[in-house]
């Protein structure tokens, strides 16, 4: 059963105590900000990278990851974006889209705050997984891992760190 790593805004850390928690991951998702090339080539030599640019990556991370990742995994269709909001409040970049296109998982981050909900409306499991890096107002840094298994996510679980 395949097991993923999501993180988000790292803004350039990888702190190394994700290591050991993504250590059985056979895959590694980043929700945005993550900072710099550096820090995504040190991500992606741990383990396979799905990532998508966020508004404080520049110009060499955008040439590599993209705005959005909608891709099939384990039978699930799974949407990552860095700016995506909430349910009940999506940001209009991908409200409609969400609405006339509705995947099962809609990842994102921007925020620096962990929220993992249903959106009972559409149908979905929204997962923010949190800052996982050092900038930002956040007090706890967190990640987040999760199973997902012939269509069903299951034992998610939340890491968190200290912020410095």
């Amino acid at each position: 059963m395949p097991k993923i790593g999501l993180l988000s805004d790292t803004h350039g850390f990888f702190d190394p105590r994700l290591k050991e928690f993504f250590s059985e991951c056979q895959e590694i998702w980043h929700a945005g900000d993550i900072g710099n090339l550096e820090t995504a080539d040190e991500i992606a030599a741990f383990r396979p990278l799905r990532a998508v640019y966020g508004n404080i990556d520049g110009h060499e991370i955008r040439q590599i990851y993209p705005e959005h990742q909608r891709f099939r995994f384990e039978g699930m269709d799974i949407w990552i974006t860095h700016i995506g909001g909430y349910p009940g409040n999506y940001d209009s970049r991908v409200r409609n889209a969400l609405r006339t296109n509705t995947p099962e998982i809609f990842i994102s981050g921007h925020s620096h705050i962990l929220k993992v909900m249903p959106d009972k409306n559409l149908g979905l499991l929204h997962i923010n997984p949190g800052a996982a890096g050092k900038s930002g107002f956040h007090q706890v840094r967190t990640a987040v891992r999760f199973t997902i298994y012939s269509g069903k996510i299951s034992d998610l679980e939340v890491l968190e760190l200290a912020r410095y």
